[in-house]
């Protein structure tokens, strides 16, 4: 017995034009949606930095008022805050690398207690001694 084989079926070998377009598009409506995403996760790994090393000197400043009975950075000392906290902290004094931030280390003292306020100086952080706070002196990041 013999099988009757369709000739149509032997016809079609490749993809047509609409196919082939219709991928292509599928794949440019996935790479727009994807594409700003991963463009922007270097800005995020700078931005958790920053927060991670926020983080990191005011643990560093409540241990060293636990240890001593004051805030450090006592400008009347001649010591600053970077030298009061180089025991505490394993490494250098942390640097931002945010946009906006010098990324120097360096701190604008704030000394008359009157909270923290946005500094009129570029630097990477804004301390008061008074009251030990410390935030990223940046103003795009002055929430933190």
């Amino acid at each position: 017995m013999k099988c009757r084989t369709d000739s149509r079926t032997n016809l079609r070998n490749g993809f047509t034009l609409i196919e082939l377009v219709v991928v292509v598009l599928v794949m440019g409506i996935i790479a727009a949606v994807a594409a700003p995403k991963m463009f922007d996760a270097a800005s995020n790994a700078k931005v958790n930095s920053a927060r991670q090393s926020l983080s990191v000197l005011r643990d560093a400043i409540e241990l060293y008022r636990a240890q001593n009975g004051e805030y450090p950075g006592d400008l009347g000392s001649g010591t600053d805050l970077a030298d009061d906290l180089e025991p505490l902290l394993k490494g250098p004094f942390p640097k931002l690398s945010v946009s906006g931030a010098p990324g120097d280390g360096s701190v604008v003292y704030e000394t008359d207690g009157s909270g923290l306020g946005s500094a009129t100086g570029l630097s990477d952080w804004l301390y008061d001694n008074a009251d030990g706070s410390i935030k990223i002196n940046v103003s795009t990041y002055e929430a933190y």
